[in-house]
């Protein structure tokens, strides 16, 4: 029964990082970095999508390549995104499947140098693949829209 309990623990840990793995992904702006942890047909709900389920990457994709290049035409500064995922709550569905849900701060430094931070609530729901790990194959986000962020670091 206690190798049970330390394999669950171990488990629930592993979410716990492989979703900071891909948040990292998000403030690095690491296309390639988050979408290895993405399923190619991931679902989502978020501020962005207007209260639409997408479907696919091409959606988020939009966003790292605006995103970046925002950062281009402001090389002159550095921009820092710093994410922190509070009181995770992970579910395990099995041993191939699980769900958590977090809330997200994220911390930056906006076009006028005022170090800012923005909310969000987030649930991820994860399905581990033979040969490719733990997939993200749906995410539900509510509150601060991260186009928010991209336009407060964009120089008028």
């Amino acid at each position: 029964m206690a190798t049970r309990k330390v394999d669950v623990r171990t488990q629930k840990q592993e979410i716990v990082r492989v979703t900071q793995q891909l948040l990292d992904a998000i403030s690095c702006k690491d296309y390639e970095s988050y979408a290895k942890l993405c399923d190619p047909s991931m679902t989502c709900f978020e501020p962005e999508t207007l209260g639409n389920l997408i479907e696919g990457m091409d959606f988020h994709r939009f966003y790292f390549d605006t995103s970046a290049s925002s950062a281009a035409s402001s090389a002159s500064r550095k921009l820092q995104i710093h994410t922190t995922l509070l009181n995770p709550n992970v579910h395990l569905m099995g041993e191939e499947g699980a769900c958590i849900a977090y809330v997200r701060l994220t911390q930056y430094v906006d076009k006028n140098g005022e170090a800012r931070t923005r909310q969000a609530q987030e649930t991820r729901v994860w399905q581990k693949r033979n040969g490719r790990g733990w997939l993200s194959v749906h995410v539900h986000r509510s509150g601060d829209p991260a186009s928010g962020i991209v336009s407060d670091l964009c120089l008028p």
